[in-house]
């Protein structure tokens, strides 16, 4: 056994870390993080697992089956050139839905592009951390039995919830090269800080409603040394689209060369300092001068200590006191700020459903009228700057409640996690989650009627009409419903 390996089976009997999400509390062990990237690829590549069939590189395998434990699975792309006779890096990514295909289809082609392995967890999903920790443990120790690993060159990713677990796996192991945070930011309560850094690619869609935590997050890194960038991307709360995948995986292989993390490749850093050169000057041409600025200082940074960076530090500062560079950044403050000022008072009573109330039913039915007159709003804006904002409002409301539901059916609560269902298709009618969820905490309710109102409504929206009928048969909460007629009908005829 290796040393590295024996140190932290220590302290994975020794240490627990307290997790903050909101305002729920949870316990997870230290080990779960650091052991998962322990890096002891030697020790892991021996016994019978090592004999396993390569899985076949140049295309998405969306589904490997650990072999140390068969409950967990991970979806795949291998480089066309994998050869297990040098190291690769690789990224692991972790989707809220455990839907590990969606990022690996997204980042396949810049990662045949750039020598990327990529693997997506079919297990982590929002919810308890040690959900996350377990998936993220055996796609560590299953790929570096099956691969070869350049464990200096190891990065993570996530979405929503998934890049919060990402950037705090990275925090702790301290074994990350870089992090890809796709529309959310650090956990609750673990903000960024020097004693641990790495390099931060950013994404976020102008319509996501974590656009002003991403925003702000990138505003702030450079003050505590990470080497960060950021994308933004047409579209709402989703994984980036393979153009910004493309983007950012060649910014990591920049940021790597910079730090001496893989050798100096000289074409690779020409080629990569003109396409940001170009991204720059489009951007200059179609007159969104305060992207221009943010480009031009990126590149700036980016390359610093490896080709000659005077021509984007000039441009920068030509742009640095224009009026319209000025305007830009005082219109973006103000709409980050315009976001806040629609959805506080929804926020405050939405916070206020899980407390006792002698009017609780005069309360939800004023909070449901503020939501559906605020997706109104939304709905009929025609300027698109305040379409924008009011859309990531409503989104962000949708957001919340569906997050209050979600924590009181993991306490046990479905009663109030109906309430906060309703609640987040008042927001978003046709979400095919909420649905879910609402069937759900109703049936666990006892609550039929309404159960089988929203199952309909699910079945009726979804285009997945298979992935619908293998739900509800394996759903515990349907169980005291399994010899129903209705539920029989809603399952025959899918």
């Amino acid at each position: 056994m290796c040393h590295e390996l024996r140190n932290f089976l220590r302290i994975r009997q020794k240490i627990n870390w307290r997790v903050y999400t909101g305002n729920v509390i949870k316990r997870v062990t230290l080990c779960c993080l650091i052991l998962a990237f322990a890096g002891c690829a030697a020790l892991a590549r021996q016994g019978a697992a090592a004999e396993q069939a390569m899985p076949q590189p140049a295309t998405v395998i969306p589904r490997l089956t650990c072999a140390a434990a068969s409950e967990q699975s991970y979806a795949l792309y291998l480089p066309s050139q994998y050869s297990p006779t040098k190291r690769w890096p690789i990224i692991y990514t972790f989707d809220p839905l455990a839907r590990g295909n969606v990022p690996v289809e997204r980042m396949k082609e810049a990662a045949e592009r750039y020598g990327f392995i990529v693997v997506g967890s079919n297990n982590s999903r929002n919810g308890p951390w040690k959900v996350e920790i377990d998936a993220a443990q055996a796609m560590s120790d299953d790929t570096h039995t099956r691969f070869s690993i350049d464990d200096r060159r190891v990065y993570f990713a996530g979405f929503s919830g998934g890049a919060r677990v990402a950037s705090h796996i990275a925090q702790v192991c301290k074994c990350a090269a870089g992090v890809l945070l796709n529309s959310a930011g650090f956990p609750v309560g673990r903000p960024p800080t020097r004693e641990s850094t790495f390099a931060v690619f950013a994404t976020v869609g102008d319509l996501d409603f974590n656009y002003p935590e991403v925003t702000r997050l990138d505003q702030t890194l450079g003050q505590f040394g990470f080497p960060h960038a950021l994308r933004y991307f047409d579209g709402p709360h989703e994984w980036a689209p393979t153009a910004v995948m493309e983007q950012a995986l060649a910014w990591f292989r920049v940021i790597a060369i910079k730090e001496s993390r893989e050798p100096r490749d000289e074409s690779f850093v020409a080629a990569q300092r003109e396409a940001f050169a170009a991204r720059a000057h489009a951007a200059e041409q179609s007159g969104d001068l305060y992207l221009a600025l943010r480009q031009y200082r990126e590149a700036a940074a980016a390359f610093e200590g490896l080709a000659d960076v005077a021509a984007f530090q000039r441009e920068a500062s030509k742009l640095v006191g224009q009026k319209l560079v000025r305007d830009a950044e005082k219109r973006q403050q103000q709409e980050l700020e315009e976001q806040e000022i629609l959805t506080n008072n929804i926020s405050a009573s939405l916070r206020s459903l899980r407390q006792a109330s002698a009017d609780r039913a005069g309360e939800q039915n004023e909070t449901e009228r503020q939501i559906i007159d605020l997706r109104e709003r939304a709905s009929h804006e025609k300027r698109p700057d305040k379409a924008r904002v009011l859309h990531r409002a409503i989104a962000d409301v949708f957001a919340q409640a569906l997050e209050g539901g979600l924590g009181r059916l993991a306490d046990k609560d479905p009663l109030t996690a109906k309430d906060y269902f309703q609640l987040a298709l008042a927001a978003q009618p046709d979400s095919i989650w909420a649905l879910r969820s609402l069937a759900t905490a109703c049936a666990l309710t006892g609550d039929r009627k309404s159960a089988f109102q929203a199952l309909r409504r699910e079945k009726a929206k979804t285009h997945d009409h298979a992935g619908f009928a293998a739900w509800v048969a394996a759903e515990p909460a349907f169980t005291r419903f399994r010899n129903d007629r209705e539920l029989q009908t809603l399952l025959d005829h899918h």
